[in-house]
């Protein structure tokens, strides 16, 4: 997993609560089993008409987003089934770091898990964010992590709090597995002092 210190990106403003896992990646593009190719279909009933055209009103298809890679949204993001799908393709699609007032515990769970760094902040900022964004105030955001700080060029500036094994798996790109293996010395040690009724046996050729 990428680590993840300090970033720099522009926001895109998705200005609407209770966005479900659902809405940011639909059900019927769950059939792949790697993490990859999951951006294509990003928020893709909200993105595409019935007839597979963008919807040029809908934020991501509009050129002063381009290349956005900070989403800024509503209360309670991530909300519905589990589907850790939905991180997968937030990162893939190119976001580093989502926003917002809160989310739900298990999609906010996933995001440290893949390398997105999901921010609470008071509703009060965060509407203070979307209003700076659609004044043209406000374009891109510097998030530092070591800091636990962002800010823009104009004045705007906000502290936020991440857990400290979050943070610490974060800053070192540390995944569950990346995290096990670091004890791979201390398990394998532990395996070789158990009983012998506790081993497991190799199995044997027949």
């Amino acid at each position: 997993m990428e680590a993840f210190t300090q970033h720099t990106g522009k926001i895109v403003p998705l200005d609407r609560a209770n966005v479900d896992t659902d809405q940011i990646i639909p059900k019927q593009f769950l059939k792949r089993v790697e993490r990859t190719g999951f951006g294509q279909y990003l928020f893709y009933n909200w993105r595409f008409d019935t007839q597979g055209n963008p919807d040029p009103d809908f934020e991501l298809n509009q050129e002063k987003y381009a290349d956005g890679s900070i989403l800024l949204s509503g209360a309670n993001f991530g909300c519905g089934s589990s589907r850790e799908h939905a991180p997968w393709a937030l990162l893939d699609y190119g976001f580093r770091v989502v926003i917002a007032p809160s989310f739900a515990d298990i999609f906010y769970n996933n995001c440290f898990k893949n390398g997105i760094l999901p921010i609470r902040l008071p509703e009060e900022t965060v509407n203070t964010l979307f209003q700076r964004v659609a004044q043209e105030i406000t374009h891109t955001l510097t998030v530092d992590l070591e800091a636990n700080k962002m800010e823009d060029h104009n004045g705007f500036s906000a502290e936020f709090k991440v857990e400290p094994y979050r943070r610490y798996c974060l800053l070192n790109g540390l995944d569950d597995i990346a995290v096990t293996l670091q004890k791979a010395d201390k398990i394998s040690s532990y395996e070789k002092n158990l009983p012998s009724y506790y081993q497991v046996q190799e199995k044997q050729n027949l």
